[in-house]
């Protein structure tokens, strides 16, 4: 993970997260003066931004919102007070309401980014400061440390390019949080395809069955907001297990990007997760992310070791050869 360490000082009213990446001052520059490349990491997991606004030049603004599970959003906006490329920018960060203005019960903050040379890589000096220790003590409280943390660690993915990150490695499970995991696979293929394939039936069917020797017996699927869907599966030709299914709502849905749905086994009582599912695509590659949050840790333990992780890997490459060309 990037984030080497984030403390608070109290007394100089200041929050400090530092980082340290396998690339050039330049490169970091590029990410975070790039509002396409910010919105990849510029908000935790389940929260992403989009950036409507980025004028880089001193008195400029940019302009941000950032889109919860269930459409819930909080925006935000930066005024560049100096400039230094590619070594340092200063912003004013506000809290703003619908109207882009700063909201007047929330702190406006300075805030430097600084890049700096390591070796054969770059570092990154985020400092945060506050007017007050109330307003400190407010944005930490808000869980401004973790969400922090959890949001400069996307920055691996965007820095190396998606082929270096996540090509041939297959589906990897990140424990982000008690509650939640990240499931990300690089799938070979442009992202349109692959959002097709998580919302027709027909071509779900093809490939989201888990392990060989498994059928897809039932997918209903609604893809609008408040719609719903159901999945069936059972065993073929002498495999061993017992048919389930899976139902739920479709929350958000914002295409080809972003779809977030509840997700309940069928017949069961067990409490249902939240899966958000985005889409990027760079080089002809998609990369999927699948956070997927759990009511306690004892459910994310529970669904971790009934192997989910092999029977994702299997779909999803049998995802990737029906979007290969013939």
């Amino acid at each position: 993970m990037p984030v080497t360490d984030v403390t608070t000082d109290p007394e100089a009213l200041t929050m400090t997260l530092r980082a340290a990446f396998a690339a050039p001052v330049e490169r970091l520059w590029a990410v975070f003066t790039d509002p396409r490349q910010l919105e990849r990491f510029w908000g935790p997991p389940g929260w992403p931004a989009t950036f409507t606004a980025f004028d880089l030049r001193v008195a400029g603004h940019a302009r941000y919102a950032m889109t919860g599970p269930r459409g819930e959003t909080s925006a935000g906006s930066w005024e560049f007070l100096s400039i230094d490329a590619p070594h340092r920018f200063e912003v004013l960060d506000a809290f703003v309401g619908d109207d882009g203005e700063p909201l007047a019960e929330m702190p406006t903050m300075r805030m430097t980014f600084d890049f700096a040379a390591d070796g054969d890589g770059s570092t990154l000096t985020n400092t945060t400061f506050f007017s007050s220790a109330e307003a400190l003590e407010k944005v930490v409280a808000m869980g401004a440390v973790e969400g922090t943390t959890l949001a400069m660690n996307q920055l691996d993915r965007v820095v190396q390019g998606l082929r270096a990150f996540a090509q041939g490695v297959g589906t990897q499970v990140e424990l982000i949080s008690d509650t939640h995991v990240r499931v990300t696979r690089l799938i070979d293929g442009p992202r349109e395809l692959v959002w097709r394939a998580h919302q027709e039936p027909d071509l779900m069917k093809r490939w989201m069955l888990g392990p060989d020797g498994w059928r897809m017996t039932v997918c209903e699927v609604d893809p609008t907001v408040g719609g719903r869907y159901r999945y069936a599966w059972e065993p073929t030709g002498g495999t061993e297990g017992e048919a389930f299914g899976f139902d739920g709502e479709t929350l958000l849905s914002d295409p080809p990007r972003r779809a977030v749905t509840t997700e309940h086994m069928t017949g069961t009582d067990f409490p249902s997760t939240i899966n958000d599912l985005s889409l990027y695509e760079e080089d002809g590659a998609t990369l999927l992310t699948v956070l997927i949050g759990y009511p306690d840790k004892q459910t994310r333990d529970a669904v971790l070791a009934t192997g989910m992780a092999d029977g994702m890997e299997a779909s999803y490459a049998r995802l990737e050869r029906e979007l290969s060309p013939a």
